[in-house]
């Protein structure tokens, strides 16, 4: 999890919302990403997305067996159908999110046993410190709010 705030905090240096990735699998981390939505103005380029991507390119196939997902937030729907589409055997996660989560928080996308894969889900691990970088994040922008419509 270590790993994964260093990747939130590569977001934002370069403003995007602080949240990072590690797919790692025997020990070994074989993806990383953190959110490049600003950075690429892509809506997909969040930190979950990017790391699966980069572990399925690494195993040469899009079945993430033996894989666990290190996340500092929870994801949303879209980074949770990914990582039951991919096979994911199991996410860890810091923060919850309340506004977006798939996890529980919102939806259950994961664990909703309808699919044909369901995902284990530990969260909490390192969430207060996940939670301080987003709101770090989130405070700035307020500062920095001109009165525009974001």
């Amino acid at each position: 999890m270590r790993e994964a705030l260093a990747e939130a905090e590569r977001a934002l240096a370069h403003g995007d919302v602080p949240v990072g990735a590690v797919a790692v699998r025997d020990g070994v981390i074989i993806g990383r990403g953190h959110n490049r939505k600003e950075a690429d103005a892509d809506p997909t380029a969040h930190a979950e997305m990017i790391a699966l991507q980069e572990a399925a390119r690494t195993l040469g196939g899009w079945r993430l067996v033996g894989v666990t997902l290190y996340c500092t937030l929870e994801p949303c729907p879209m980074c949770a159908g990914a990582m039951v589409a991919a096979r994911l055997p199991r996410l860890v996660y810091g923060a919850d999110d309340p506004k977006a989560g798939a996890a529980g928080s919102v939806v259950e996308l994961l664990r909703d046993p309808r699919f044909n894969h369901q995902v284990a889900v530990t969260r909490g691990v390192l969430a207060e410190e996940a939670q301080a970088l987003l709101e770090r994040f989130f405070a700035r922008l307020r500062e920095n709010d001109d009165g525009g419509i974001a």
